[in-house]
């Protein structure tokens, strides 16, 4: 049985994985001005980071139409046996919801809500390529991805918050006061949502590495096979820092380096990081 694996561009895995692992993806749209673009085809996050600096409004992004989904799902079907397509979380966009009515159209396609974004979302389509080499009951693969998805911890800790503040997110006042106090914060995904966890004091390079060590040190709940780490623009110190706190904190078979897409790009701008793994069964 051939199982197609499918993801929106919103998983933000390298290319490298979505080539070794022949995974499809379906690109979001991002706004820019008065244009629209698929998110990772026609727009970089460098051409968004550009745009805003220019003195422009933040770039926006859209849910993909059901129409778009019932046109990738009829290509995708016409060599394989089933498609299982892993879809931005329903809390945090429609993309599921029009997902789901466009696989109705057809036999064998299989919507799973990652309750995730970035490589939160990665880590279930990774789960799914596994599942999909050795499950043949379509049923049980989903009922182990859904479980699986629920399993995921994603947060991110934000250098910056004027993309923030200007998508509405995070008020000017608060923006502010973070400032002045030197305040990095967490941003979490809990039940398909997020929302601000603990707020680091300090520079960024000290806060970055708290916010690791604080989240993986003496955590006997984690699954140790493998970790994204996941940024937009940052330096490399910041990227070397990550990788050797993680290190010293715990043991991971494999750890990516990812950089996240234009939809995280949107919403956070620069100097955004996160580490992302799995809790245990």
């Amino acid at each position: 049985m051939t199982i197609r694996i499918s993801s929106d561009s919103t998983c933000d895995l390298s290319p490298e994985l979505i080539r070794q692992n022949q995974v499809t993806i379906k690109p979001l749209i991002v706004n820019k001005g008065d244009q629209s673009y698929r998110d990772g085809v026609d727009i970089t996050p460098e051409m968004i980071y550009e745009h805003v600096a220019a003195g422009n409004p933040l770039c926006t992004t859209s849910a993909i139409p059901v129409g778009e989904y019932e046109e990738y799902f009829t290509e995708l079907r016409k060599d394989c046996d089933a498609v299982v397509h892993i879809s931005l979380g329903s809390g945090f966009s429609s993309c599921y919801q029009n997902a789901c009515i466009a696989a109705q159209e057809f036999d064998n396609v299989y919507v799973i809500d990652s309750c995730n974004l970035s490589t939160g979302q990665g880590h279930v389509v990774l789960e799914a390529c596994r599942l999909a080499k050795v499950e043949t009951d379509m049923e049980e693969l989903c009922h182990k991805l859904n479980d699986f998805a629920k399993r995921v911890d994603a947060s991110f800790l934000l250098d910056r918050l004027d993309y923030m503040v200007k998508g509405g997110r995070c008020s000017m006042v608060k923006a502010l006061g973070a400032n002045l106090l030197r305040l990095k914060p967490c941003i979490e995904v809990i039940d398909n949502k997020m929302v601000i966890g603990k707020k680091y004091r300090g520079s960024y390079h000290k806060s970055i590495e708290a916010y690791v060590r604080e989240r993986l040190a003496n955590n006997e709940s984690i699954e140790k096979h493998e970790i994204f780490v996941t940024h937009t623009k940052v330096d490399q110190e910041t990227v070397d820092i990550v990788k050797n706190t993680i290190d010293e904190c715990c043991d991971f078979a494999r750890v990516y380096e990812t950089t996240a897409g234009g939809t995280i790009t949107c919403h956070c701008g620069e100097g955004t990081l996160g580490i992302l793994y799995v809790h245990k069964a």
